[in-house]
C-alpha cells in the first residue's frame, strides 16, 4: 500500500478528517476535497489510485460526478467507492449503475468494510525474493501477430486464434493487448466498445496496474472467451500514447497469464520490435497478393538482423481475403520462410462475421476454416512451448 494515493471527498470535516488520518496510518498518501466540482480537479490533475466519495455532495448530483469521472481518459478506470451518509437503496443503486465500484454505508462497521474493499484493490507487496519465485513460477508464453501490409486480416486471425487457443486450453488464462498505432482493430472485430483500453491504462499509475488490477478489469468480450486489453480507440488518442509503459504492461500481462497475444499489425517500430524480440513466437501472416507478399520479404530479412531465428517464425498465409493471387510454394520462395499453414477461400464469410462480432468457429463450426483454426491454434502452442523449453535447456 505504500505510495498508493487515495482521495477523500466529504463535505463533513470531522468525517473527511477521521477518514484521512486513518488510511494516512496505512501509509496511504492522502488527496482531499470538500466539494464534487474541486474533487474533479483534483482527480484530473493528480490521478489517484482510488477516489473515495460521499455521494451526497454540495454542487452537483452523484450521477454527474460519477460519469465525469468515467467519461475522461484520466480517471476512466480509477476504481470509485461511495462511503455514502445516505442509506437509501435508491442511492445505492444509482451509484452502482452510474459506475460506482463498491458502496458502503457509514456505520459502525464501515471502516471493516472499507479496509477489505481497499485490500482487495491494492494487495500487499510481496518482498523481492517472493516476487522473483512467483515469476519463476508463471511467465505466459508470448505469442505476437505481425503482417507486413494493412488488409492481410491480422487482427481477425489474431483473434480468432485467441479464442481457438482459449477452447482449447480451458483451464489456462489468455489475454489479448491490441498494439496496433494509432488506431487499434481488435475491439471492433470482438464487439468491445468499454473505456479501458491501451491508452487508459499506460495513463494509470504503474503501480496500480497490477496483475490483480488486469485480472479484475480487463473485460471478457462476449463469445470470445479470452480477456482484452483494446487498443487506442482513435489517432489522436494513439499519438499521445505513453510508450514507455507499454512494454512494462506486457510484462506485467506475462506474469498474470498462460497465454498472453499481442497484435501489431504492421506497426514495427521502436515499441514493437523489443516484445517481438522476447516473443516465443512470431505468427506473420501473409496475403497472396504480389506486393504484400515482397513487402513481407522486406520485414523478415530486418527481422534477421535483429536476431530473429526462423524457428521462431509461424507464417500463415491467408487466403480468406483474396482467391487470386500467389500460390503457398510461391509465396515460400519470395519470402524465404516456410509457410505453417493456409486458411482458405471463404468468400464473404470472413467478413460477415468480423461485422457481426462472432468467432468463426462459432458462426461457421462446419467450414474448414473453423477446422484449420482449431488445428493452426493447437500446433502454435506446440510449438511456442516446444521453443520455450529449448531455450531453458
Amino acid at each position: 500500500m505504500v505510495g498508493k494515493s487515495i482521495l477523500i471527498v466529504d463535505g463533513n470535516v470531522a468525517s473527511r478528517n477521521f477518514l484521512a488520518g486513518t488510511l494516512r496510518g496505512k501509509q496511504f498518501n492522502i488527496l482531499e476535497a470538500v466539494s464534487g466540482r474541486e474533487a474533479l480537479i483534483v482527480a484530473w490533475r493528480d490521478q489517484p489510485d482510488l477516489v473515495l466519495f460521499d455521494p451526497v455532495l454540495p454542487d452537483v448530483t452523484d450521477q454527474e460526478f460519477i460519469q465525469k469521472l468515467r467519461n475522461d481518459h484520466r480517471t476512466g478506470v480509477i476504481p470509485l467507492i461511495a462511503l455514502s451518509s445516505d442509506p437509501s437503496l435508491a442511492r445505492k443503486e444509482s451509484c452502482l449503475k452510474a459506475g460506482v465500484d463498491e458502496y458502503i454505508i457509514k456505520s459502525s462497521q464501515a471502516l471493516a468494510t472499507l479496509e477489505e474493499s481497499l485490500a482487495r484493490y491494492f494487495p500487499a507487496e510481496r518482498p523481492p525474493a517472493e516476487m522473483a519465485d512467483q515469476m519463476e513460477k508463471k511467465s505466459g508464453l508470448l505469442i505476437v501477430f505481425l503482417s507486413a501490409k494493412g488488409g492481410t486480416g491480422t487482427s481477425s486471425l489474431c483473434a480468432n486464434l485467441a479464442q481457438n487457443i482459449q477452447q482449447e486450453y480451458a483451464g489456462e488464462d489468455v489475454v489479448v493487448a491490441d498494439l496496433v498505432l494509432p488506431i487499434g482493430s481488435i475491439a471492433p472485430i470482438v464487439g468491445y466498445e468499454g473505456k479501458l483500453n491501451l491508452v487508459t491504462a499506460t495513463d494509470l499509475p504503474s503501480g496500480q496496474t497490477n496483475a490483480a488490477y488486469f485480472h479484475k478489469n480487463l473485460p471478457k468480450p462476449e463469445l470470445w472467451q479470452f480477456q482484452l486489453l483494446a487498443g487506442s480507440p482513435d489517432p489522436q488518442h494513439g499519438n499521445i500514447i505513453k510508450g514507455d509503459r507499454i512494454e512494462q504492461i506486457v510484462d506485467t500481462l506475462c506474469s498474470a497469464y498462460d497465454f498472453v497475444i499481442l497484435d501489431f499489425g504492421r506497426s514495427l517500430s521502436r515499441i514493437s520490435l523489443p516484445l517481438i524480440q522476447k516473443a516465443d513466437l512470431i505468427t506473420l501472416i501473409v496475403a497472396t497478393d504480389q506486393s504484400t507478399v515482397k513487402l513481407t520479404k522486406t520485414v523478415w530479412d530486418y527481422l534477421q538482423t535483429q536476431g530473429i531465428e526462423d524457428q521462431k517464425i509461424y507464417a500463415i498465409l491467408n487466403r480468406a481475403v483474396g482467391l487470386d493471387g500467389l500460390t503457398k510454394s510461391e509465396a515460400e520462395q519470395i519470402i524465404g520462410i516456410t509457410i505453417k499453414t493456409t486458411l482458405p477461400y471463404m468468400g464473404s464469410n470472413f467478413t460477415l462475421a468480423n461485422n457481426l462480432n462472432q468467432p468463426i468457429t462459432t458462426k461457421y463450426p462446419q467450414d474448414t476454416s473453423a477446422i484449420i483454426l482449431k488445428n493452426t491454434a493447437q500446433d502454435m502452442v506446440k510449438v511456442a512451448r516446444q521453443l520455450r523449453a529449448r531455450a531453458g535447456a
